[in-house]
């Protein structure tokens, strides 16, 4: 695939796809379905008070456990704090948190997939042996073993998160760095005395980078799953503030009894997820048809 993006530059001109080539990925059901749903998502995330005018923090123990209803659309807590607010409100948290994950996996992922795909034999050996290092243990546990040392928080479960993810990262920017660094363009360039600081800067970044806004699309959905494990185990965003996570965490032990408090906040992570999932499939797809032309 990373031949072909690489490729993109020697196409013959005038094949504009137009309008309608551009952006007919867009009419696909299930990718205007999780626009949808992430429109919903940011708007709970940025602009709460357009979905609830309540306070989610709000404690009203006369009206514990009540299940869904006109007044409470998602029912309410231990504590009779209204389920539906809390969920809109614990958006914010959320995508925050897997915003901030992925950029700084992103991050450290550039920085190891640069120094392994255009370094010297000793940083391409560097990194692939902090790659290994960090793919030696699963990306939870990588996470927690974090969170052991610099103790838990939102900025640590956030740094976390994206030490868990970064791997994956580096490995997929150095093997595009790899291949466009051997793709003909860039041959040509070479034999045309180009410095090598423009090769790297005209040619070999673009067509290897071009891939991260997608990668970014799918990581943020994987990150919100994340972060919600660690808010689950109480690592994450401390109460009583709101969180998917931590409030999966409190509502399990009500299970039997107010279903509403877990499913309602895992019902948004799933959402959620598998909405950045699907549209960051479709951004590759279409990336892919662009390539071929």
């Amino acid at each position: 695939m990373t031949e072909i993006l690489a490729g993109r530059l020697s196409q013959p001109a005038g094949r504009a796809p137009g309008i309608r080539g551009r952006y007919g990925w867009l009419r696909n059901t299930g990718v205007m379905i999780a626009l949808a749903v992430l429109a919903l998502i940011l708007t709970a995330a940025l602009a709460p008070q357009l979905m609830t005018t309540a306070d989610p923090d709000a404690v009203a123990p006369a009206e514990a456990f009540q299940s869904p209803s006109a007044a409470h659309f998602f029912g309410t807590d231990e504590s009779g704090r209204d389920v539906y607010t809390r969920v809109v409100f614990g958006a914010g948290n959320s995508l925050l948190i897997g915003t901030a994950a992925t950029t700084v996996g992103l991050g450290l992922a550039l920085v190891l997939g640069l120094l392994g795909g255009l370094g010297s034999r000793l940083g391409d050996f560097v990194s692939t042996r902090i790659v290994e290092v960090m793919f030696a243990l699963p990306g939870l546990l990588l996470a927690l073993v974090f969170i052991a040392i610099a103790g838990p928080g939102v900025v640590t479960s956030t740094v976390a998160v994206g030490l868990s993810t970064a791997p994956g990262y580096a490995r997929i920017i150095r093997s595009q760095l790899r291949s466009v660094r051997n793709a003909s363009y860039v041959e040509a360039a070479t034999v045309l005395s180009h410095s090598r600081a423009r090769i790297v800067w005209q040619h070999i970044l673009p067509g290897a980078l071009s891939p991260i806004f997608v990668l970014g699309t799918l990581g943020v959905g994987q990150a919100i799953v994340w972060a919600s494990s660690l808010g689950f185990l109480g690592l994450g965003v401390a109460p009583p503030a709101a969180e998917w996570g931590a409030m999966l965490s409190s509502g399990r032990t009500y299970i039997d009894v107010a279903w509403w408090l877990t499913v309602f906040p895992g019902l948004a992570i799933v959402a959620t997820a598998a909405s950045f999932t699907v549209l960051g499939r479709a951004l590759n797809a279409r990336t892919r048809q662009e390539a071929r032309g």
